[in-house]
This record gives structure tokens, C-alpha cells and sequence, in this order.
């Protein structure tokens, strides 16, 4: 099975784009669910004339109106989650900010006294901000509050609203624009040193760097190695592996390979397993590759932090088998081989393989061939990964082969899951490749996250 990641891209070549995949973290917290009749300070609208009261809409992922005008008065904002998740609303520079607001609920917000200034207005549930949650709430002395708060959009048409010439350029500029570069590109084949005994061992670092998700936007990435997602360890069935993991986080951490057969003491879940690997400390995970797998290596201490923040790799044991029932139809053989991790939260946000578009990553494929996509959700929610135009086989669920390879055009990746699938190149083109939470793929002002 050949490995290489690049073909040449030639007269009738097929091109997959990434298109965009906007995956936004479904947060579930205890903060507790306000509606206009609930509890709280500000949870039940006046009837003071003096406070004006200004409408938001909260939904997935979108603040509207993106542009808030008010005066320089008492006011209130009622604030209404449409979205299919829970959403909050906040004015960071007022030290303001809502209870998460669950779907189909409304809470009312008191933003006391505004003055004069332009405030930046923004959903604080990780990834929701990277998401296109975020805002102005522009007060000036004919802030024309209205009845319904003086609500407007960006752009130039009737009543402040977008026209559709404006959406165009804008959807445009950005699809245009992909593949866009960004220093840095995670993903590698990381090589081992093999020991005497034929031992291969792997060196990882576990570090916080700058890392380039959109052309830039830079975030504190917690990497692997420096990159995101962290470098692909494969090796073979029966294989003996040593990973030394080093600590240069400012707390400490664990390693755990899910999906991968190892001894209890290498589970790395501290404190049962092992004691936390402090910062400056280093701890060395040893087992022997019993079967072919697709797995991931991932933190397993402060992992709601760690992880989506990108501290996440694929781990490979073997190549998984053609079935015979797809041989014969022509899938004879394997030419590109791709670990698609997604995210959708923390620092890394809507990402594929630690990239947003339209700094995603094209693949190639000439037509006729075959790639084979392992499928790795590192996220917080399930994703339908769908692929325009060839329907994909999955020959694997979680790394253990399918006995009936089953296709499927559109692949639900739970977090944690991992689907192995085969999709042939049929015709010529440039074909989107996305999540088809349709939310999480594009927005009015173009493609976002992936």
C-alpha cells in the first residue's frame, strides 16, 4: 500500500478540496438554563421606559445582529437561542456575560448603564467564537434604539441588510482564497529509532506553541511534537513499541492509545494506572502491537483541556485488508492513504488535521484511483463527513474490519470513533469534502472551519 500523501495534479485529475467543516463544540454545562420568566437579576424585562431593551439572536454559530447599536443609556438585551446547542452572550469589556442558554430558550441580560464606545460581543462556550460567534455592540448618541434595539446587519442594502451582490463577493473572496498556506502542518508519519532487540521507539514531546489554524489566526496550541495533530506513530503487528513521553507543559499530563490493546499499567489514566507525568518529568509507555488497528494517542489528564486543545494523534498497526467483495469491483488498491483528526474545540476550534479553511489541506487523486480515509473524531460532537460524488465504502469501525464493507455517502464520526474508508475517483472535478451540519460548513460571509 503506498503512503504518499501527494499525486501530481494532471489533465482530467481528480481534486477533493476540504471544503469547509465548521464544527462547533456542543458544551454542556451546569450553569443553569434561564428563560424571560426565570430566575436572575436581570430575567424579567421592565417596563421603564428609560431602559432600553435590545433583541439578540443566539444560533449555531451566529450572533444576530452582528452589529448592535444602542445609546448611551440603561439598557437590556433579550437574548433567544435558536440554535440547536447551548449558546451564551457576553460583553467581555464589561465583565458581562449571560448563564448558558439552552435551545429554544431566551434569558434577559442587564448591561447596565452604557456609555459611548464600540464593545466587542462574543459566546464564551469554547470553539463558539471561532465559529462566527462573536460581534459589536456599537453605542453612540443616535444609537437609534428602537423597539426592536435599532437591529442591524453589515452591508449596504434596504433596512442595513446584506444584499445578496455583497454575500456573493464575500462567499467568494474566501472560497478563492483555499488552498490558503499557514505556517505549520501536523500529521506526519513520525519516524522511530529501532532499538537493539528490533524494539522501535518513539519520542514525544508534550509543549504549548503558536500555532497557525487560519491564515492569521494564531493560537496556544498543546501539541505533540510542536504540530497539530500530533505526528502519526505506525508500526506493525507484532511489533514492539516504547513511546518516552517528555513533559515541558506548565502541569502535568498522561498518555492514552484508545483503541489500542496494551497491558493496564500503559493505560495511561493517572492515578490508577500511573502517577501524573509532572512538568519537567518524562514517563516511558511500553506493550507489544497485538493487531492491525487505527487508533489515537491522546492526553488523558486535564483532557477536556488538553485535548481539544490539540494534544491528539493517529496510532496505526498494520494495513487494513481490501475485502474481496470490493476487489471486485475494481478496489484493487490502495494509492493515498489520509488520517482525517477533526476537532471542534479549544483553542484548535473547527479544524481538520489542526487546520481551518481555507487553510485546509486539497488531496489529489488522479481518476480510477483509490484513497483510503481513517476517519478520527477528536472533538467533542459527531460529525457527517461527507465526500461529493464517490460513495464511500467504510471496510472498518474502530479499526477492526467489517465482515460486509457497507457504503455510505455520509459517515457520522461520533467523538472517540474512527471509520476506515475506501472512496475510487470517478469523475473529474473539484469536489467539496465536508461536515454536513450544514452550520458547521459555511456561514453567510463564506466557508469557515471545515
Amino acid at each position: 500500500m503506498s503512503r504518499d500523501d501527494r499525486s501530481v495534479l494532471g489533465w482530467g485529475a481528480f481534486v477533493v478540496a476540504i471544503a469547509a467543516l465548521s464544527l462547533a463544540l456542543f458544551a454542556m454545562r451546569d450553569g443553569s438554563d434561564a428563560s424571560a420568566s426565570g430566575s436572575g437579576a436581570a430575567a424579567t424585562a421592565t417596563a421603564d421606559d428609560a431602559v432600553q431593551q435590545l433583541n439578540v439572536e443566539l444560533s449555531d454559530f451566529a450572533i444576530e445582529p452582528k452589529m448592535l447599536s444602542a445609546k448611551p443609556s440603561a439598557a437590556k438585551v433579550h437574548l433567544t437561542n435558536t440554535g440547536s446547542t447551548a449558546h451564551n452572550f457576553s460583553v467581555p469589556e464589561l465583565g458581562i456575560v449571560s448563564p448558558d442558554i439552552q435551545p429554544g430558550s431566551s434569558y434577559d441580560l442587564d448591561l447596565g448603564v452604557l456609555e459611548i464606545g464600540d464593545l466587542e460581543t462574543v459566546c464564551l462556550i469554547a470553539g463558539h467564537s471561532g465559529s462566527g460567534m462573536k460581534g459589536m455592540l456599537m453605542v453612540s448618541a443616535d444609537g437609534a434604539a428602537t423597539h426592536d434595539g435599532g437591529n442591524t446587519t453589515s452591508g449596504a442594502g434596504e433596512n442595513g441588510e446584506m444584499t445578496w451582490q455583497e454575500m456573493d463577493a464575500m462567499m467568494d473572496e474566501v472560497a478563492l482564497s483555499f488552498p490558503a498556506e499557514t505556517a505549520g502542518h501536523g500529521g506526519e508519519l513520525l519516524e522511530p529509532t529501532v532499538l537493539a532487540d528490533g524494539t522501535k521507539e518513539f519520542e514525544v514531546t508534550a509543549s504549548i506553541v503558536d500555532w497557525e489554524v487560519a491564515p492569521g489566526k494564531f493560537v496556544k496550541a498543546w501539541t505533540y511534537n510542536g504540530v497539530v495533530p500530533a505526528p502519526e506513530m505506525h508500526v506493525e503487528v507484532g511489533d514492539k513499541v516504547r513511546i518516552v513521553l517528555q513533559n515541558d507543559l506548565p502541569e502535568s499530563t498522561a498518555l492514552h492509545l484508545h483503541g489500542i490493546q496494551v497491558p493496564n499499567s500503559m493505560d495511561g489514566v493517572d492515578p490508577y494506572t500511573q502517577t501524573a507525568i509532572h512538568p519537567d518529568e518524562s514517563f516511558t509507555y511500553e506493550f507489544t502491537a497485538k493487531e492491525i488497528a487505527v487508533g489515537i494517542y491522546h492526553s488523558h489528564h486535564n483532557a477536556q483541556v488538553q485535548v481539544p486543545n490539540g494534544m491528539f494523534g493517529a496510532f496505526t498497526i498494520g494495513e487494513m485488508p481490501i475485502p474481496d467483495s470490493l476487489k471486485e469491483k475494481g478496489f484493487t488498491q490502495v494509492d493515498k492513504t489520509v488520517n482525517m483528526v477533526v476537532n471542534d474545540a479549544g483553542t484548535i476550534g473547527l479544524s481538520l488535521n489542526g487546520k481551518s479553511f481555507p487553510a485546509t489541506e486539497p488531496y489529489t487523486l488522479k481518476v480510477g484511483e483509490i484513497m483510503l480515509v481513517n476517519y478520527l473524531n477528536e472533538g467533542l460532537m459527531a460529525h457527517p463527513m461527507h465526500l461529493h460524488q464517490p460513495v464511500g465504502w467504510i471496510i472498518a469501525k474502530d479499526g477492526v474490519p467489517l465482515e460486509v464493507p457497507m457504503p455510505s455517502d455520509t459517515i457520522n464520526v461520533a467523538p472517540g470513533e474512527r471509520y476506515t474508508v475506501l472512496y475510487k475517483a470517478a469523475e473529474p472535478g473539484v469536489w467539496a469534502w465536508h461536515c454536513h451540519i450544514l452550520t458547521h460548513a459555511e456561514s453567510s460571509e463564506g466557508m469557515f472551519g471545515w
